[in-house]
């Protein structure tokens, strides 16, 4: 037994290490020691970039389809939407409905109440419409009209139609096949007033608002 082997180690191989105090140390042990962390480092090593790895093409793949599920708007169409803005700023009528100087309405009255189509006449023309024919409704339409009023026109008349209707309240539209725009504005029994123009401004901008997009959209 050597002198440096402690007593009751019984003949097992030591060496001494160290510099100021001396160590006994298994050399297997250490070796060991050193291999498993070494196989940790690596092992952690590895994982981390197969996360990086993983968010990186899944990442990738979340953009393309976010891209390709709405189309970028070209030049034109956007400079086509600035130029839209700026015409609806200088024009309070939405694009395609007419103003009411270009819109021509035959008022009939279809109650009992005398003088209330000449009246309804006059504030039409008052708010810029085209007034035609004035009197009593015809024979089909007197005392039969229970709605406010009843607008009557033809598919050429059928902005000129939303237009009248946004102007009073409870309108009902009934089509025919006259082949010219004008509109018949027949005032029924539930008929009391007009409505104000800020009235029948705020009306038109809620018939002519653009629906909405899908909630899905993101564009």
């Amino acid at each position: 037994m050597s002198m440096l082997t402690p007593p009751g180690l019984k003949g097992k191989q030591y060496r001494v290490t160290g510099n100021s105090y001396p160590r006994l140390v298994p050399p297997n042990k250490r070796r060991r020691r050193i291999v498993a962390l070494v196989s940790t480092v690596l092992v952690v090593a590895v994982i981390s970039w197969g996360a990086v790895q993983l968010t990186d093409i899944f990442g990738s793949a979340s953009r393309k389809l976010s891209a390709g599920s709405c189309p970028a708007a070209s030049p034109s169409a956007s400079k086509a939407s600035a130029h839209g803005a700026g015409d609806a700023a200088a024009s309070p009528a939405p694009t395609g409905v007419p103003k009411p100087q270009a819109v021509t309405v035959n008022v009939y009255n279809a109650t009992t109440r005398p003088g209330l189509a000449g009246r309804t006449a006059d504030e039409l023309r008052k708010r810029g419409f085209k007034v035609g024919k004035v009197g009593n409704a015809p024979a089909n339409l007197d005392k039969k009209v229970k709605e406010s009023v009843r607008l009557i026109g033809g598919p050429s008349g059928s902005k000129a139609l939303l237009l009248l209707g946004t102007h009073v309240k409870g309108a009902k539209t009934t089509p025919d096949t006259r082949k010219d725009a004008s509109v018949d504005f027949v005032i029924g029994n539930g008929f009391t007033a007009l409505l104000s123009p800020a009235q029948a401004e705020k009306a038109l901008a809620a018939a002519t608002k653009p629906s909405p997009k899908p909630s899905g959209a993101h564009c």
